[in-house]
């Protein structure tokens, strides 16, 4: 793909327009390599947050409803000539930010009088996301545009988002409810209105005389008036570059536009450095690896399972848009449970198998590598118990770009057809309020489903714990007895009203989840994505948790694997592994670091752990040091009233180490216990099975990117090598794509010389 500063897709990559996601990601790749490109970037964003911000600041006194109604009626009749160019299906998006330009600098005669009545640098340089953070407000979103990317800076505060959002849904509420009688309710239909005294409109500009608009200069800009009018008036509507074929091409004039604003109010700003991923907002949890312990001094070593994969997903997201992800979003347990295994089916009553294989560790060999591997048990589609499920819909401001609320409504959509007759949907959504947009319905009634999906648009604040409250309530009304009961939360994670920390968020879900309804958490989107707040509340609600970046993964997540999704067939999955030291001198657990328990919580029914759904594998890797070979642990000095631990017979049989699982039913409260002692038949890595081969190049992968200081000898070129030596017959293409991800990410790493080459 060809790039110039004048292509009209890089208007609409600056204004959160461009959906195609293979075009973002080569516009990002140009972006990168060309400072002329990010400068253009940089002015198409600065110029609709000036506009943004100079239109939120222009006086306006609310309209009757008569006045309102007869604006809508002369804009219904205006016909709207075709002035605008196309170049394949992208519209010049940047002419309706010249036009809009020349409008606001006719209404504000007096904004360059004195330096004192400029809005600051600092403000007027943030990206349209961080201008636009008030999301309610429909004009400052549309024209600033909301899925940019590693944005930069700081909202505005909070307070005064606040007071926005509640002028801005009046206005959406007020002009929206004609024509709305006979379907679905949107989002905007739960926004509470402002108190009278506080109500400002965005009307003003609409009432404006026509010659003021559009007679002083010319026919463009009355063209342009009049759009702006219309989407004032119909806050509904989206500026999406479909609705523009009648704006002006302005793409010279757009140009000269920019520098004019660039050299009167942005003399002082700086090219957008592309990619930043240090100046957006995306929060994760740090992570410190797993040491190795000595098994004289701790025997023992207790985690809960995991079988979330929203690490792996998200990770691909990083190296496909050719950046490094950060250390802390690399979880590795996610990465390897983002893949299946073939392990044996279950064949008694448990509800899953256990199986373990020891070989050596490939970026050591001199240590050895425990693979231990939990198969769920499959359920046929037909023999799938009935299901309640409610969708809690994040509709905020933030989830307006493309790869979040539409991707989620296409996601959502994919489920819906899925579900049989057996099942029933309710549909909550949140924003700056919560409310139930559709009631418990059957599967049966897929229209009304799709038509309510459809139906959701975003805009405002983001309440989490009002919405998750209502989802539950809801559940819980509608729960069905020894049904799958489930509540599937999709957002980008970022709540900023209500309950917003994390603390009370995953007390909330905690408390919730005692009700016996599971939740499974949807990560979407980029740039202000709480990896570290969803990974825990799907912890705490007894739940699962992914990352979607494509139509692709939610597919897989949605579709094939509808089963592990919903259907959990053992909660409270805890494993403890005693270590035997004749066999063992130390060992460390891979990943899991936000699972690990206390030796006494195994026995701890009381203790939450993780869950298995239908069909599910479970990985965990041990690489373990040897009895007889030393590696560097910091010890301590020797105790005063205690002698050293003392061996049994047992422990000069040979055994490896002993597993123990304890898990409880689905709707039980205590737990059963299982036992597997391991023996170590002393395999070679060139003897270890395919599967075991794969899993130990995604560990390894993991602790390079991680830059782990236990990856040994681990390079990519190493793990290019183990993981062709493991892809097997691949039915889904799933790991052919990890290792086009190692392809990427050698090619990140360029001609360096680092040993993770």
């Amino acid at each position: 793909m060809i790039i110039d500063s004048n292509d009209p897709r890089l208007t609409a990559y600056a204004l959160g327009e461009l959906e195609d996601e293979d075009e973002r990601i080569e516009i990002e790749k140009a972006l990168k390599h060309s400072e002329e490109l990010r400068r253009a970037v940089t002015e198409i964003r600065e110029t609709a947050a000036f506009m943004a911000a100079e239109l939120q600041k222009e006086p306006a006194p609310g309209l009757s409803a008569e006045h309102q109604q007869r604006i809508e009626t002369k804009l219904r009749a205006r016909p709207a000539p075709f002035f605008f160019s196309t170049k394949g299906k992208w519209v010049m998006v940047g002419g309706l930010a010249a036009a809009c330009l020349i409008l606001v600098v006719n209404l504000t005669p007096t904004l360059y009088q004195s330096r004192s009545e400029r809005l600051s640098v600092a403000e007027l340089r943030r990206p349209a996301t961080d201008i636009a953070s008030s999301e309610s407000d429909t004009i400052d979103r549309q024209l600033a545009g909301e899925s940019v990317d590693n944005t930069e800076g700081k909202s505005v505060t909070q307070e005064d988002h606040s007071q926005q959002r509640l002028q801005s849904a009046r206005v959406k509420n007020e002009t929206s409810d004609r024509g709305r009688r006979d379907t679905p309710a949107k989002v905007s239909d739960i926004e509470k209105s402002p108190e009278p005294e506080s109500q400002r409109s965005q009307f003003q500009l609409a009432e404006a005389d026509e010659a003021t608009l559009g007679g002083e200069k010319g026919k463009e800009s009355e063209q342009v008036a009049g759009l702006v009018k219309q989407v004032l008036v119909s806050g509904k509507d989206k500026l999406s570059s479909s609705k523009l074929r009648n704006v002006p091409s302005a793409a010279g004039p757009a140009a000269r536009l920019r520098r004019e604003a660039k050299s009167a109010v942005f003399a002082d700003s700086r090219p957008l450095d592309f990619p930043q991923p240090d100046f957006n907002t995306e929060a994760y949890d740090r992570i410190v690896d797993n040491r190795f312990l000595e098994v004289s001094e701790n025997p023992l070593s207790t985690f809960s399972i995991d079988v979330d994969t929203a690490s792996y997903s998200n990770v691909r997201r990083f190296l496909r848009q050719e950046m490094r992800p950060p250390k802390d979003a690399v979880r590795i347990e996610e990465m390897l449970n983002y893949f299946s295994y073939d392990y044996p089916a279950p064949s008694g009553k448990d509800p899953f198998s256990v199986h373990v294989e020891v070989a050596q560790a490939p970026w050591n060999l001199g240590h050895r590598l425990v693979r231990v591997g939990l198969k769920g048990k499959e359920i046929q589609l037909e023999k799938r118990p009935s299901s309640n499920l409610v969708f809690l819909l994040d509709v905020s401001g933030s989830m307006r770009p493309s790869n979040k609320l539409p991707l989620l409504k296409k996601g959502m959509r994919l489920l819906v057809e899925k579900l049989g007759e057996n099942d029933q949907v309710a549909i909550v959504v949140y924003a700056g309020a919560s409310g139930l947009v559709l009631p418990s319905t059957s599967c049966e009634q897929k229209e009304k489903i799709m038509a309510a999906l459809e139906n959701l648009e975003a805009g405002g604040s983001t309440n989490g714990g009002s919405g998750i409250q209502l989802a539950y309530e809801t559940a819980v009304s509608n729960l069905i007895p020894g049904g799958i009961n489930r509540v599937i939360l999709a957002t980008d994670g970022d709540f900023n009203v209500g309950i917003t920390n994390q603390g009370d968020l995953t007390r909330l879900i905690e408390e919730r989840a005692k009700s016996g309804v599971f939740l499974s958490v949807l990560g979407f989107g980029m740039g202000n994505y709480k990896d570290s707040t969803l990974e825990k509340l799907a912890d705490m609600g007894n739940g699962n948790y992914a990352y979607i970046d494509t139509i692709n993964e939610a597919r897989k997540v949605l579709v094939d694997q509808i089963d592990s999704t919903l259907v959990t067939i053992a909660k409270d999955v805890k494993i403890q592994i005693e270590f035997n030291p004749v066999q063992v001198h130390a060992y460390r657990l891979i990943g899991y670091e936000n699972r690990l328990l206390r030796k006494e919580d195994f026995n701890d029914d009381t203790k939450d752990a993780g869950e298995i759904g239908a069909g599910h594998t479970v990985t965990a890797l041990y690489e373990i040091v040897p009895a007889g070979k030393k590696i560097q642990i910091p010890g301590v000095d020797p105790l005063k009233y205690q002698k050293p631990i003392e061996t049994t017979d047992v422990a000069q049989e040979g055994e490896l180490l002993m597993l123990k699982l304890r898990y409880k039913e689905p709707d039980g409260q205590t737990s059963k216990l299982l036992e597997f002692p391991v023996r170590d038949s002393h395999r070679a890595y060139s003897q270890a099975s395919q599967d075991f081969k794969f899993a130990a190049a995604v560990a390894s992968f993991g602790m390079i990117l991680r830059e782990s200081p236990h990856k040994g000898n681990a390079t990519l070129d190493s793990v290019l090598e183990l993981a062709e030596e493991g892809k097997g017959s691949d039915p889904h293409g799933y790991r052919g794509q990890f290792l086009e991800l190692v392809k990427r990410a050698k090619a990140l790493a360029g001609s360096d010389s680092s040993p993770n080459r």
